[in-house]
């Protein structure tokens, strides 16, 4: 690609990311405008979802542009709503993923959850009235989120049967999503032994379901691709989630705070059951460090040992190896697929990203 056509195609993702912002900013604040006819928590609650919505990378919703415009797509209006159809699903779901966690902070800030048990404890909540505060609102807000997701989607102006496409795959990856959150959460209560077959087969519903399948097919659907495309992009996109996701569990360990923004000891205080762990737990020392693992008091002291274990048991570089090896083989499938060059490019731009990321 010429240095002129990257310039163009730049040019391009950053006018779609300021049409996506300035739609999600119109979506929200209607709510917001609308709750205030409703208890002044309400409307508390809708401008909380509106600090949360702004900024940020709006990974999701770029990645759905650059595809649909690659795949020949031409209605940008259709597309922008799409696009914050998928970013309002991640909200909702990491909304819930905090409270599913009992997470009071999102990247060092509280989250809707922490700032409104914050507040009512200021004004005499007792600390058990406060968590049920936070846990409601949040629950609420992630529900209101998937709503709106969805009724954007229903509007499209989309054929007919191209519209109930893309609310079936809005069903199908809110389901799938929904089943690895749960599959999650059985895996961190240690009830039975995990194999790391488990541990990916979660992580691909879990996580490449919603954040990556969803966004480049609903974009195959919306330009109007054939089905052999879309099954290409879906076998492409799991794999590009799971190496994302196995890139996100390191660094949940052993990354730099200061750059992903989250605490390298809250996946062990919560017993994460990760690739990482499902290797280290075969090797003889975990049973020295067993008990620290999903134990909420974890002091910063105790936290190294337990990294210690899991580095000398070869789980990292285990999964270093397996993130290696599923991006050589990604790199084969788009290679072999029949897609236009420029998706290919961009697939090959998010395995590199996703699997070299440090943030």
């Amino acid at each position: 690609m010429s240095e002129t056509a990257v310039d163009v195609a730049d040019a391009a993702v950053f006018d779609d990311a300021a049409l996506v912002e300035e739609r999600m900013l119109e979506l929200l604040s209607q709510r917001t405008q609308r709750s205030r006819a409703f208890a002044p928590a309400y409307a508390q609650l809708w401008q909380a979802v509106e600090r949360m919505a702004a900024g940020g990378k709006k990974v999701r919703p770029r990645m759905l542009m650059r595809a649909y415009h690659a795949l020949g797509g031409t209605d940008t209006r259709t597309a922008v709503d799409a696009a914050c159809a998928v970013e309002l699903l991640h909200l909702a779901l990491v909304i819930h993923d905090d409270v599913i966690d009992k997470d009071l902070l999102r990247r060092g800030e509280l989250n809707i959850s922490g700032q409104f048990a914050v507040e009512v404890m200021v004004r005499g909540a007792t600390r058990h009235e406060a968590s049920a505060w936070g846990e409601a609102s949040s629950l609420l807000a992630g529900d209101l989120l998937l709503s709106l997701a969805q009724s954007l989607l229903a509007r499209l102006d989309l054929p007919q049967q191209r519209r109930l496409a893309v609310l079936d795959l809005f069903d199908e990856t809110l389901f799938e999503s929904a089943a690895g959150e749960h599959h999650d959460v059985w895996l961190s209560m240690h009830l039975e032994a995990s194999s790391p077959t488990d541990v990916l087969a979660m992580l691909d519903q879990k996580t490449a379901a919603y954040s990556f399948r969803a966004p480049l097919v609903l974009a195959a659907i919306l330009a109007g691709s054939e089905p052999s495309i879309i099954a290409e992009l879906t076998t492409i996109a799991r794999q590009i989630g799971v190496i994302y996701q196995l890139r996100d569990d390191i660094l949940g360990l052993f990354g730099d705070e200061r750059a992903t923004g989250k605490s390298t000891l809250s996946d062990l205080r919560e017993g994460k059951e990760t690739l990482l762990i499902a290797y280290a737990r075969s090797d003889p020392s975990w049973q020295g460090v067993e008990a620290l693992f999903g134990d909420r008091e974890l002091s910063i002291m105790e936290a190294p040992e337990l990294r210690r274990v899991i580095e000398q048991s070869g789980g990292l570089a285990f999964v270093e190896s397996v993130i290696a090896d599923r991006c050589r083989h990604v790199h084969d499938l788009i290679g072999s697929a029949a897609l236009p060059p420029a998706v290919k490019d961009q697939l090959t731009e998010l395995t590199t990203a996703c699997s070299a990321r440090d943030s």
